[in-house]
């Protein structure tokens, strides 16, 4: 698997790319369209938002965000593919989600249906804990799990997504029962948490940096500490082979053509390597990467699909 350098210059050609950004054919055709298959306010519209000025500022034309909620992304993804397959429609994808979802019943959509043009961002995992917590540390917290199995609560996302999958994967390698209660959505986590219904939250590094002073993060699944957050240490310091999180991207329709997908895929290197738009993205929490259309992104899928799958099905999301 290639390994992506979180926070360092995008690279010679995606920088390369924002300094005159290529174009294939009429791309883009005009205002952009980009779908969010969720509803406003959540972290892909935020994403969303941030990207629309360096959009506009590289091709003088406006990306236009509205939204397809339903299905936790299913109604979105089922119907990408009939949409314009000219440039003019761009739609967010969320992993783990558009791995798992198919597994789970028919949704309208399978994995290979969507063509993954970009992945920006991720919002990396974390443990967080109210300020006010006997838990210092990642070892208090397992001490306590260890002396009280299934008795430390988490709150987190629905069933199968990233929070979901990652505390299945940090109790067994911890050696550690952890009870999981999942609420609908990142939000609802979080109160649950600040309002001490739950011991603590598998939730993501953006709690920390939205949150403040009112919480504590004890570790964050990142290669290298989130520079946001310097005094944080990463699951790996620890001793826990542990990167994950909510990835971002974009996709296009299947009858896009090649040129168009190339192009799409350009643009969005192009924003991501934007040391505005860079430095906007970490003081908001979230941790840039850049996989790319073509065989890299395929070689990165089929990654995520061999370390989510499993976990998915030792938490009996998927049979």
């Amino acid at each position: 698997m290639t390994k992506f350098t979180l926070y360092a210059a995008a690279g010679a050609i995606a920088a390369a790319l924002f300094a005159a950004p290529a174009s294939a054919g009429d791309f883009p055709p005009g205002q952009v369209e980009y779908i969010i298959p969720f509803g406003p306010g959540g972290e892909s519209d935020i994403t969303a938002r941030l990207q629309q000025p360096y959009f506009e500022k590289l091709y003088g034309e406006q990306m236009i965000v509205s939204y397809k909620p339903g299905g936790g992304g299913a109604v979105g993804w089922s119907q990408l593919n009939g949409m314009a397959a000219d440039g003019s429609v761009i739609m967010g994808v969320n992993l783990p989600h558009t791995i798992i979802k198919p597994l789970q019943g028919n949704v309208g959509f399978e994995t290979d249906d969507i063509v993954n043009a970009y992945i920006f961002h991720y919002t990396p995992d974390a443990i967080v804990v109210r300020a006010d917590s006997p838990y210092q540390s990642l070892d208090d917290l397992i001490a306590a799990a260890k002396e009280n199995p299934r008795k430390i609560t988490f709150s987190g996302s629905g069933k199968g997504t990233a929070n979901h999958l990652v505390s299945v994967r940090f109790d067994e390698l911890a050696g550690i029962e952890t009870t999981y209660v999942s609420f609908k959505g990142t939000g609802a986590a979080v109160t649950a948490m600040l309002g001490g219904q739950v011991s603590a939250e598998w939730g993501y590094t953006t709690v920390g940096g939205g949150q403040g002073d009112k919480v504590r993060m004890l570790a964050v699944a990142m290669e290298e500490r989130h520079p946001a957050f310097p005094d944080v240490p990463t699951f790996r310091e620890l001793g826990y082979d542990i990167v994950s999180g909510a990835y971002r991207g974009v996709a296009v329709p299947k009858d896009t053509p090649e040129e168009t997908r190339q192009a799409v895929s350009d643009a969005v290197a192009a924003i991501n390597a934007d040391p505005e738009f860079r430095q906007k993205m970490i003081d908001g929490g979230f941790a840039l990467i850049d996989v790319p259309y073509g065989p890299e992104m395929d070689a990165w899928m089929k990654a995520r699909a061999e370390e989510y799958i499993p976990a998915a099905r030792a938490a009996g999301v998927i049979d």
